[in-house]
């Protein structure tokens, strides 16, 4: 399955948020290797949210490589790999935030970076999942004390 965003995204839980929701549609991303999505609507109660706009993006990103990396070959002496190379995607959000009041926004970028060896992919596809999903369900469920610490500076 491709990577697209569905049109309704569930929010992750966060602190006074009730029932966050995000309606998404498409837009162009800042590079060709990227695909994006503009929020352009609000569920549940998120007082002060404000939706993607010129001055305040809110936008998710996915960006994979420009070009994919192969594995090389190994030492005919050794058997061994030297240099394993990684095909490098990103997912970013942005979101237009105030620093203070009164002034214009600023963009918040939330990034995520996946290095995934080259060959791992298809030697080893299980584990690759298995990597992602802890990380994706482990930010989804501290996403709350994520957003807490963000904003307190404590665990």
């Amino acid at each position: 399955m491709a990577v697209s965003l569905p049109g309704s995204v569930t929010g992750a839980a966060q602190t006074s948020f009730t029932t966050p929701g995000y309606t998404t549609t498409a837009d162009s991303a800042p590079d060709a290797n990227g695909k994006q999505w503009a929020v352009t609507a609000l569920t549940g109660t998120q007082a002060g949210v404000t939706v993607s706009s010129v001055a305040a993006p809110f936008t998710w990103t996915f960006v994979k490589p420009k070009r994919f990396r192969a594995l090389g070959k190994a030492n005919p002496v050794t058997g061994v790999i030297a240099d394993v190379p990684r095909n490098v995607y990103q997912v970013l959000t942005r979101k237009g935030v105030l620093p203070l009041a009164g002034q214009p926004y600023a963009t918040m970028i939330v990034r995520t970076t996946i290095e995934v060896p080259a060959g791992s992919d298809v030697a080893d596809a299980a584990n690759v999942k298995a990597a992602l999903s802890l990380h994706i369900g482990g930010l989804y469920q501290i996403s709350s004390g994520i957003g807490d610490t963000v904003l307190t500076g404590v665990f």
